[in-house]
């Protein structure tokens, strides 16, 4: 009786195996199933910087809004009359400063120059 309960077992065991560590087994399915849930997540950042970047486009193709807000902050660029100024804390540095353009040769030089913190547009005098 005791030959016949080890054979049971071991068949029992035998079976189980493929259950568990098998090609289709539970461990296979649930190492899939963690792989496809890190694929949706990562599917949906990408959707959502997609449609970020398509409304840039849009805006960018549309208005012009977008195109003189990019120019503000990413060039340190300013309209035509338009006076910067920039209020600093204690230690802290400023930002991206545009200096003045050169003075071309055929320009005299009794014109006041901006000081280098003041950024100017580009095609002012």
């Amino acid at each position: 009786m005791r030959i016949i309960t080890l054979a049971l077992a071991a068949l029992l065991l035998l079976i189980q195996y493929p259950l568990w560590l098998g090609k289709g087994g539970w461990l296979t399915v649930a190492d899939l199933e963690s792989q496809v849930a890190a694929s949706h997540a990562k599917t949906e950042q990408l959707k959502a910087r997609n449609a970020k970047l398509e409304s840039e486009v849009n805006d960018l193709k549309h208005g012009t809004e977008a195109v003189e807000e990019r120019a503000r902050y990413e060039l340190g660029m300013i309209k035509q009359n338009e006076i910067f100024v920039q209020v600093l804390q204690k230690n802290e540095k400023p930002s991206v400063m545009v200096t003045p353009p050169p003075q071309l040769p055929h320009e005299t030089h009794d014109k006041k120059a901006a000081p280098a913190h003041v950024r100017r547009p580009l095609d002012a005098d």
